[in-house]
């Protein structure tokens, strides 16, 4: 569960901090209906006010309902996208949430609040002292560290060096403190291992751990799950049936989301996904991978293993393949020549990250694994969108040369049309239960869990997860308050 006590001091401070800000803080129900709950003055003024400014009324744009505009947008219906079948070589139906319109261009920036807002709205985060540590392998650490500028709250983004320079250029206008430890996205021990030294040596620091804060699984589940959910509704007709989520793990606080559907759906299914060079889910395996953003070689905390129903292994060789072919102007040219594709759809993919192409690989091996028909909807996210990933682009030019037709055509059929139902596992429950028990190896061994709260997260899920989803209301009810005491929404 989160930890909901108060700290009545350092809650006066936040108020007040707030109160000088002009920070009002957007709640739950807000971010899964911003167009019936969002106060029609905050939505006037949001008119005036770009997706990516440093203005706390953006935290009124944590919400998968934004208009897709940069500049001065209000809400619309869930942002997604249907692949079509021209391009997935199945019949079933995929959906895939665009984060690209978050502010920061991915979904993260909600992640991060879910984690942030508990501690603030109780006290137990002092934002006039303390500095908000975020550490990430990607985005998570652009989101903490915009919501605490938005906040006026100090921030520390911990990152592998190893990632993209559009992430490190754009942390470096925005966090107090960026630093960069040794690896890529499968370095996640070395994340810890900062974050645990900054923990012992910096006690005017507070860790914002997504791999273990309930934050982000609270935030998921609320927010994610029924954003998929609406979105499924606006497209099943009359006998759609939702047939199952399938994401990269990260750090799993998207696959609260599945938790969520699943209640709603009780025939679907929850596959997570990871990178084929480090199978840690799949076969206890380790290595470095190229699909930045889903640091793995270790389960997260908050990944709810006993009601995922799949693991699935991409080779980011494929999903490097296809990000080339989706946004070079040689291969959008063979997709609607050859598969006969719009240049509407194919303009849309570059709503896809590395981790978006990998989740739509994961779909499509779900779908022929399951043998689903048209009548089944598949659903995903795509986290960012290749904006983050314009440097990878250019390196892969440098090293494979000019993109050509014939290039296109080895990408697809090496990568995409021939996708089989390899490097995959249905997991049955002792399946399960070994995935569950690698957390023993992080959690308590390194950081300090005990093996009592390990065995709740499998025999007393009522304690945890299911605990969790029932303090959402607690969680809004403090927010609520905060903005009562502040003064500042009942004052617009």
């Amino acid at each position: 569960m989160i930890d909901l006590s108060l700290n009545k001091e350092n809650l006066k401070r936040n108020i007040q901090k707030a109160k000088e800000n002009g920070v009002i803080m957007p709640t739950f129900k807000q971010m899964r209906d911003p167009q019936g709950e969002v106060p029609e003055k905050i939505k006037e003024k949001l008119r005036g006010v770009g997706l990516w400014d440093i203005n706390p009324l953006n935290l009124f744009r944590i919400t998968w309902k934004n208009e897709r505009t940069l500049k001065g947008g209000l809400y619309s219906g869930p942002n997604f996208i249907e692949l079509p079948s021209k391009l997935t070589g199945v019949d079933a139906r995929i959906i895939c949430m665009v984060g690209k319109y978050f502010p920061t261009g991915c979904h993260k920036v909600g992640a991060s609040f879910g984690c942030l807002a508990p501690r603030l709205v109780t006290g137990q985060f002092d934002a006039a002292s303390q500095k908000a540590v975020w550490p990430s392998t990607g985005n998570y650490c652009r989101g903490g560290a915009f919501n605490s500028k938005l906040l006026a709250c100090e921030s520390v983004a911990i990152l592998p060096e190893g990632m993209s320079k559009e992430r490190f250029e754009w942390l470096n206008t925005i966090a107090g403190e960026v630093i960069a430890t040794p690896g890529t996205e499968s370095n996640v021990k070395e994340i810890f291992d900062k974050t645990n030294e900054i923990r012992a040596t910096r006690p005017d620091c507070l860790i914002f751990n997504q791999f273990e804060e309930m934050g982000n699984y609270m935030w998921h589940y609320n927010v994610t799950g029924h954003a998929i959910a609406d979105a499924f509704e606006s497209i099943k007709g009359k006998d759609g049936n939702f047939a199952g989520v399938c994401f990269t793990s990260g750090s799993a606080g998207t696959m609260a989301s599945g938790d969520y559907l699943k209640q709603k759906y009780p025939y679907s299914k929850i596959a997570v996904g990871e990178a084929l060079q480090c199978p840690t889910i799949l076969n206890n395996g380790f290595g470095d991978h190229r699909v930045e953003g889903i640091g793995d070689k270790h389960i997260p905390w908050v990944h709810n293993i006993k009601n995922t129903d799949m693991a699935i292994a991409i080779d980011d060789n494929d999903s490097m393949a296809l990000l080339r072919l989706f946004n070079e102007p040689a291969g959008k040219e063979y997709l609607i020549k050859e598969l006969g594709m719009s240049a509407e759809d194919v303009e849309a993919l570059a709503f896809m990250g590395i981790s978006g192409v990998t989740n739509m690989l994961c779909c499509i091996k779900f779908a022929k694994y399951y043998e689903l028909t048209s009548k089944d909807v598949v659903a995903t996210v795509l986290t960012d969108s290749v904006e983050m990933y314009i440097s990878r682009l250019e390196e892969m030019k440098a090293e494979e040369g000019e993109y050509s037709s014939v290039k296109a055509a080895v990408a697809y059929a090496g990568s995409l049309s021939n996708v089989r139902t390899d490097n995959l596992i249905e997991l049955t429950y002792a399946e399960r239960k070994r995935v569950h028990n690698l957390k023993y190896y992080t959690w308590v061994e390194q950081q300090g869990r005990t093996a009592e709260e390990l065995n709740d997260q499998w025999y007393a899920q009522d304690k945890t997860f299911e605990a969790v989803q029932k303090q959402t209301a607690q969680v809004e009810a403090l927010i609520n308050e905060f903005n009562e005491e502040t003064g500042l929404l009942k004052n617009l």
